[in-house]
């Protein structure tokens, strides 16, 4: 069964970093990568994981996403139903819901994150720093704050 939970996940590699640890005998590599997982349909989540090789820290970080995935909705299953501003670290993403058509208007992680949720159609900026790390938790704290009209019991009526 486990098998069938992971095929229905879209797995994105978002960063591989090489990082070095000095030793007495000289310098040891290790790969450091970050992966985002999503379902396209208000799944996401996100990994870390770091090993002797790539392929090893990528599988472990997808492992690590799978863990912490968690749902959200989506207005008419192609946009966030507000603006909102999320923010982790010295990173803030503008996320503002845009019209049919318009397209994933955002840069590197933070197009993943939304691509991998599933959102068709929406404007981004990210203000402060790129870095990859905190771009996609600050993504993901955006998409935290999102609520939802029928959730909260009001309607446009």
């Amino acid at each position: 069964m486990e098998n069938k939970v992971a095929s229905e996940f879209e797995e994105r590699v978002v960063a591989i970093n090489r990082v070095t640890k000095v030793v007495k005998g000289g310098r040891r590599f290790s790969f450091a990568a970050l992966v985002v997982i999503g379902d396209k349909n208000g799944q996401v989540g996100f990994g870390t994981g770091k090993a002797g090789e790539v392929p090893e820290a990528i599988g472990k970080a997808s492992r690590a996403a799978k863990k912490a995935s968690h749902a959200m909705e989506l207005k008419d299953g192609r946009t966030i139903p507000h603006e909102v501003i999320g923010k982790f670290g010295a990173a803030k993403v503008v996320m503002k819901p845009a019209a049919p058509g318009t397209g994933v208007i955002a840069g590197g992680a933070v197009r993943a994150i939304l691509e991998s949720v599933g959102v068709r159609d929406i404007l981004t900026k990210c203000v402060g720093t790129r870095n990859p790390h905190n771009a996609v938790r600050a993504t993901l704290d955006g998409l935290r704050q999102l609520r939802n009209n029928k959730k909260m019991g009001v309607t446009n009526e």
